[in-house]
């Protein structure tokens, strides 16, 4: 029998490799950019063309690398980082194991310009499919810059699996957030297509998390630290006021490495509770700084997964400085008397000249314990008998019923106790829809032939709103409501790409927005059939829910664009519609295609057998 098994070709393996650690643009951003800080660097340019699938460069001042050293840095597991296994329980560098530039050259066009401190010439290396093309002297600045071309040019398959531009650029931005809200010594510049994202000057934790976040993240800072043997806790979380639906504000870091770790988020979840509502996240950024022989940061190929020792125990720990943190942010503030500003109480003038006693009239003959006494009459009132107060007492509770309830509940149940039951089709509301009761301002309920038929509120409005909008994008109709008073929104980066790619669609619906500034964008106009609303609540309501749609096919863009911002226009949990307002939405309920399911997939509408009814009254 021949022997079947073979040593695989260095350029498979490290196209294996690459599959592992290489899986988008923004993995070559994370490997290049963890390098240059390894590498000493204090000002990193990142410069992206097309979200990363035409040019990746990434140019630092770091140490530079000698001709050896940069022929040698592409070869696999060929590290500078560590030399022996006992080197990996003491790792304080970003990147150790000697794959990443290997992974990149094997997928990717490659070119390196490097030059170490003190030399007058450095080193030019161009790589292609692990394939060297060329090495040679070439006069450069200090420090290293290293371009990828074409990513992903040799596995089509790999480059066809890519998402749209926005989605690989907001990947990018996401990992340049992850490094450099670690690195705050750090300047970092961000740029896509020849526009600025990021620039980040070097400056202190906070101010960097306002630079990335926006000014609108100071206010919300509450900051927390702890520090015992076993761990140094610092950082920042965010009040619950500011909490979001969607997860992007949320950030772990030990001994400044990003890492995912759902036990301690769990930890300041709970620290949370009571206090904020559980589909809202509160923003964290916290670090951890405890010893490299306590953790292990190799069991993932991206480093992000990291294995604490005591983990419990800094659970713990972490629990209780979050609840600190919050405890002191909802202290009441003490009253300070000396402060410039205080309130001034007015001082009576030394001379009792112009002051006069109050007349106060009494009744020295009045009894409260006497039947039949009369008070005496003052301006504005007439007094009454007792006899008459009796007789018409009724009139004190004509507002209520015999429960309290008020007289548009009192007409609602009465209307529905009045109804007579068509005989329509099953799932059918009766005659004009106008006989219906509304329970907690969430549910309508209304009788039809087999039952009792439920409908929820907002669930009914979500699915007008969505098929409204769905044709208008269609035959491109929106009918645009212009702003007496046009409204500004501040975007993060992430955002600002997001909705500048939405813009086309959105102003088909009938918004009228427009880029105002780096990060900022002005509203001049809403939609006309959302009415009258706070136009900047809903576009970022309408970000948050496109980010966390589950939608991402490019071909079903229109449909995620209504989905998402039928359910930001849409009418909250709780609110007070008005009879006529109910029975609108019902007829227009059952006027769209769909009327059973909302926009998300959640039912609209359900039906009570009565069957289950009567079930529920026997003996």
């Amino acid at each position: 029998m021949p022997d079947i098994i073979h040593l695989l070709p260095d350029s498979v393996a490290n196209q294996i490799a690459a599959g592992e650690v290489i899986q988008r643009p923004a993995s070559v951003v994370k490997e290049l950019v963890e390098n240059s800080l390894d590498a000493g660097a204090t000002k990193i340019t990142v410069q992206i063309k097309d979200a990363g699938r035409t040019l990746i460069q990434i140019t630092d001042n770091g140490k530079g690398m000698s001709p050896a050293d940069a022929r040698m840095a592409f070869e696999r597991h060929a590290t500078s980082k560590i030399n022996d296994a006992a080197d990996l329980f003491a790792i304080r560098t970003m990147g150790f194991r000697g794959e990443a530039l290997a992974s990149v050259a094997s997928v990717a066009d490659v070119e390196v310009k490097s030059k170490p401190e003190g030399e007058e010439l450095g080193t030019f290396l161009h790589i292609a499919a692990s394939e060297v093309k060329k090495q040679e002297v070439a006069t450069c600045p200090g420090g290293t810059t290293i371009s990828v071309k074409n990513l992903f040019f040799n596995v089509p398959a790999r480059r066809k699996f890519l998402k749209s531009n926005s989605t690989e650029l907001k990947h990018i931005i996401t990992e340049i957030q992850r490094v450099a809200l670690a690195t705050p010594e750090v300047a970092f510049l961000l740029i896509h297509n020849g526009t600025p994202v990021y620039d980040l000057p070097a400056e202190n934790h906070r101010k960097r998390i306002v630079a990335i976040f926006g000014n609108n993240m100071n206010q919300s800072l509450v900051p927390v630290k702890t520090e015992t043997s076993l761990v140094k806790i610092t950082g920042f979380i965010g009040q619950p006021k500011y909490a979001r639906k969607s997860f992007g504000e949320q950030f772990f870091f030990v001994n400044g490495r990003y890492m995912r770790h759902p036990f301690f988020h769990k930890g300041v979840m709970q620290a949370y509770e009571k206090i904020l509502p559980s589909n809202l996240i509160p923003a964290y950024f916290i670090f951890f700084e405890v010893d490299p022989a306590q953790i292990d940061i190799n069991i993932h190929p991206t480093k992000t997964e990291i294995k604490f020792e005591n983990e419990s125990a800094i659970w713990q720990l972490l629990h209780a400085a979050v609840r600190q943190g919050l405890g002191k942010f909802n202290v009441v503030p003490s009253i300070d008397f000396d402060q410039e500003g205080s309130v001034d109480i007015p001082v009576p003038p030394q001379s009792a000249e112009g002051l006069r006693r109050p007349d106060v009239e009494i009744d020295p003959s009045f009894n409260p314990f006497e039947k039949d006494t009369v008070s005496i009459p003052s301006k504005g009132f007439s007094s009454g008998s007792d006899k008459n107060n009796i007789d018409h007492w009724e009139k004190l509770y004509g507002g209520m019923g015999e429960h309290g309830e008020s007289n548009f509940e009192i007409q609602q149940q009465s209307q529905f106790r009045q109804s007579s039951i068509s005989e329509e089709g099953e799932g059918k509301p009766v005659e004009h829809t106008r006989n219906f009761v509304i329970l907690k301002n969430k549910y309508i309920l209304t009788p039809v032939k087999s039952g009792l038929m439920v409908i929820h509120q907002r669930g009914a409005h979500q699915r007008i709103l969505f098929e409204q909008f769905v044709e208008m994008l269609q035959r491109h109709e929106g009918v645009c409501h212009q702003l007496l008073f046009p409204q500004t929104i501040e975007t993060n980066p992430a955002d600002t790409a997001l909705l500048a790619e939405m813009l086309k669609e959105l102003n088909a619906l009938g918004f009228d927005i427009r880029p105002f500034g780096p990060d900022s964008f002005i509203i001049n106009g809403v939609p006309g059939i959302i009415g009258e609303t706070d136009a900047a609540t809903v576009v970022e309501a309408f970000l948050e829910e496109y980010k966390t749609s589950a939608v991402s096919v490019k071909d079903q863009i229109y449909e995620r664009v209504a989905a998402s911002l039928a359910i930001a226009s849409s009418i909250y949990s709780g609110h007070q519609l008005m009879p006529d307002e109910a029975g609108q939405l019902i007829d227009s309920l059952f006027a769209c295609k769909t009327p059973n399911y909302s926009p998300t997939g959640k039912p609209v509408v359900e039906i009570i057998k009565i069957e289950e009814i009567e079930k529920k009254f026997r003996n």
